[in-house]
């Protein structure tokens, strides 16, 4: 999943403000209660151990965070504060990796701190010889992340108001951004950041950092660090020289608990309450903090006449939920690993006989914005399988921090190799997409023949502190839906290929896409092609098949003027939100409605193998009418490979027309290739067909973009 992924960042709360204004005090209160229980942490107290039938959690005591962040700098002595804006994770990792070399390397005393939870109008606040370090991921089309959506408000409003200026003359900070440059607006909230900051009177000390997804964020990240430490020590008066190389300070603590009411320990469970239905099913508000386990009510293969392939199409039953969606939002699920890698993982560290043993982990720090990383006592069974994410690829930076772990000289030097050679790291991990406990496997020795020796238990002498500290949290993957919230309000589509490859040539090696995989064993639980999942979830709540689920706003919408022609350019799984839209169009004419053109190019490989929905369009568009059709390229069935930029090429000046006509441009799929090649195409089309030149064809593409007339739903 690349932070580029299209959404539209919104907030799915309702504050208690607008429920009072909205007169619903009942139900208003209660939500208001609900709030307050999801945004504190819990502190669990092995001595008042209290249970009941329903499982619910130990006593818990609620510690609602303090949202002056500088009063909570001075009341914990920091002197520098790590905020991150994360979708997926990484920004989050990078925060806390920069502030524990910041604390330990450095010796200056440092927090991390997740945006959303704190009062950013206190920017203005901050002591002049402090220090702010933004990481900041930008996702769609230049947009914040969702936990960063009422700072990137505040800041880019006309006339920012902070606590008790409209400047931040005494702010120094630092900024590095993670984006991708496949996609039009890279890097842009990082960007703009570091613009309004500087606007604002704030001073920048280091060069801003941009990393890219699509090259090597992570070799971008470490470069930026060789020159951002020296001008940090600078600006704090640290002596660089005097950088701490001493033994390692672990961030989280992990005591395994022999006493212990196994109906309060997490198993897997991903919303704060292992109970749920103690609060009014009714006001339960369910969102990435609390998703909704939501049955599948329906799935089969798109792909009936491929065997090695497979294409997903699901239905998502929401109907005993509060989730609502709109047509064109994205619905996120969230995985579960398969048990081949959870067994690697517990294998190679030595705990496969303690898997189901209970287990507290609580952060050391007493400022850190998360006290418990994931929902505790749980086990190590859980957490492999449910909360981290063990199939990512292990970074330069964590093989480097368990060098000295390594329990022979021969495996320290295998990690050390691939730690700071960084074309063996690529080759053997980067582009093998290697977890950890693969490469971990991999630096173990090898016989007389070349052979790998795995020895259970090898690496038994890493502290398990480190593995928390190292693996990133398993995070959702989020797909376009497939449906119209006109036509099926309760229940949502995706449509998903299942991904599995052999990253290296020569070498028997398979790796599976994590949530695809899961959601196949579901639908095809006899398959034996694919890896094991456990399919009944924590407590059996995920049998008879359900997944975790919730909703995220997407800005990818159709024209509130149903007159108004659409182009949709939608090859592969990218036709999935465009099913939606047609959908939508179809049942808009069915009652009175008035629909404009809507044409749609779609490709795939071959008209008889991986047609996509191949049955549904005819019907679908005989309804829309004249001027309304499917165009379609199918790459593999002519000598030529012909794909949806070739048969737009052969409509241009049809297509140009319709954009004098006020149509909408919307573009999914692969960001990479085929939507800068779409792109390209409709710039020829500007200079052609427009008589533009180059540069006003492509002021002419940023200003539909501007207008919202050019949207897309794109990856890479």
């Amino acid at each position: 999943m690349s932070y580029s992924k299209k959404t539209t960042s919104s907030l799915l709360a309702i504050s208690p403000l607008d429920i009072f204004l909205g007169s619903l005090l009942g139900l208003g209160t209660i939500i208001w209660i609900s709030r307050q229980f999801r945004s504190s942490t819990f502190k669990y107290d092995p001595s008042n151990e209290k249970s009941n039938k329903s499982g619910e959690q130990s006593k818990a005591v609620s510690t609602g965070p303090e949202r002056n962040f500088v009063k909570l700098m001075k009341q914990q002595n920091r002197q520098v504060i790590f905020f991150y804006g994360s979708q997926t994770g990484t920004a989050e990792d990078y925060a806390s990796r920069l502030a524990k070399e910041c604390s330990q390397k450095y010796g200056v005393s440092a927090m991390t701190a997740d945006i959303e939870l704190y009062d950013m109008t206190y920017l203005d606040a901050v002591p002049s010889d402090n220090l702010v370090v933004f990481v900041m991921a930008t996702y769609g089309e230049g947009e914040p992340t969702d936990n960063s959506v009422e700072f990137w408000e505040l800041l880019t409003g006309e006339e920012p108001e902070f606590s008790e200026s409209t400047t931040l003359e005494n702010l120094r900070y630092i900024v590095f951004g993670l984006g991708n440059k496949t996609y039009e607006h890279y890097n842009a909230v990082a960007r703009v950041l570091d613009t309004r900051l500087s606007e604002l009177g704030g001073k920048r000390i280091a060069e801003r950092g941009e990393g890219d997804d699509d090259a090597s964020l992570e070799e971008d990240f470490l470069a930026w660090q060789e020159d951002m430490w020296p001008a940090f020590c600078d600006a704090l008066g640290v002596d660089e020289s005097n950088a701490q190389s001493g033994p390692r300070q672990a961030m989280f603590g992990v005591q395994e608990l022999d006493a212990v009411d196994r109906a309060s320990v997490f198993l897997g469970e991903l919303g704060e309450w292992t109970n749920p239905e103690q609060l009014l099913q009714q006001t339960v508000v369910h969102d990435a903090k609390h998703p909704y386990q939501a049955p599948i009510s329906l799935s089969h293969d798109l792909f009936q006449q491929s065997t090695d392939r497979h294409c997903l199409h699901l239905e998502i039953d929401l109907s005993k939920s509060n989730l609502t969606y709109h047509t064109g939002d994205h619905i996120a699920i969230w995985p579960t690993n398969n048990e081949v890698e959870v067994e690697r993982f517990a294998s190679v560290l030595g705990l496969s006989e303690k898997l189901d043993t209970p287990i507290m982990v609580e952060a050391l720090d007493s400022a850190a914005s998360k006290k418990h990383p994931f929902p505790v006592p749980t086990t190590y069974r859980a957490l492999f399988r449910h909360y981290l994410d063990i199939c990512a690829p292990a970074s330069r930076q964590t093989l480097m921090s368990l060098v000295e772990y390594a329990p022979t000289e021969a495996s320290k030097e295998a990690l050390r190799q691939l730690a700071t050679d960084k074309d063996a790291y690529r080759a053997k991990v980067g582009e093998a997409m290697r977890n950890l406990a693969e490469v971990l496997e991999l630096c173990q020795g090898h016989d007389d023949e070349g052979t790998t020796n795995v020895a259970p238990g090898f690496f038994s002498t890493v502290p398990f502190d480190l593995i928390v500290e190292s693996v990133s949290r398993l995070q959702p993957r989020y797909y376009s839906i497939s449906s119209s919230s006109l036509t099926s309000s309760k229940s949502v589509s995706v449509t998903a290929v299942t991904l599995s490859y052999q990253p290296t040539k020569g070498e028997e090696r398979t790796v599976y896409g994590v949530n695809t995989n899961y959601l196949w064993r579901i639908h095809a639980p006899e398959d034996d092609a694919v890896p094991l999942y456990d399919l009944n979830g924590p407590r059996n709540t995920l049998k008879n098949k359900k997944v975790p689920v919730h909703i995220r706003r997407s800005q990818f919408k159709l024209p509130r003027n149903t007159k108004s022609p659409i182009i949709m350019v939608g090859p592969g799984t990218g036709v999935a939100p465009f099913r939606g839209f047609v959908h939508e169009r179809v049942h808009q004419k069915q009652h009175g409605k008035e629909v404009g053109p809507t044409v749609l190019f779609y490709g795939c490989r071959h008209s008889e193998q991986d047609f996509l929905y191949k049955e549904e369009w005819p019907q679908l568009f005989e309804i829309l009418g004249e001027g309304s059709e499917m165009i379609t390229a199918f790459s593999r069935e002519t000598d030529k490979k012909v794909y949806v930029q070739h048969r737009l090429k052969e409509h241009g000046e049809r297509m140009w027309d319709l954009l004098q006509k006020n149509a909408s441009l919307y573009i999914c799929g692969d960001a990479k290739n085929m939507a800068r090649d779409v792109q390209q195409t409709f710039i020829e089309f500007a200079q052609t067909y427009g008589g533009k030149t180059e540069q006003e064809a492509h002021d002419y593409i940023k200003n539909l973009r501007n207008s919202g007339r050019y949207q897309e739903d794109v990856w890479s």
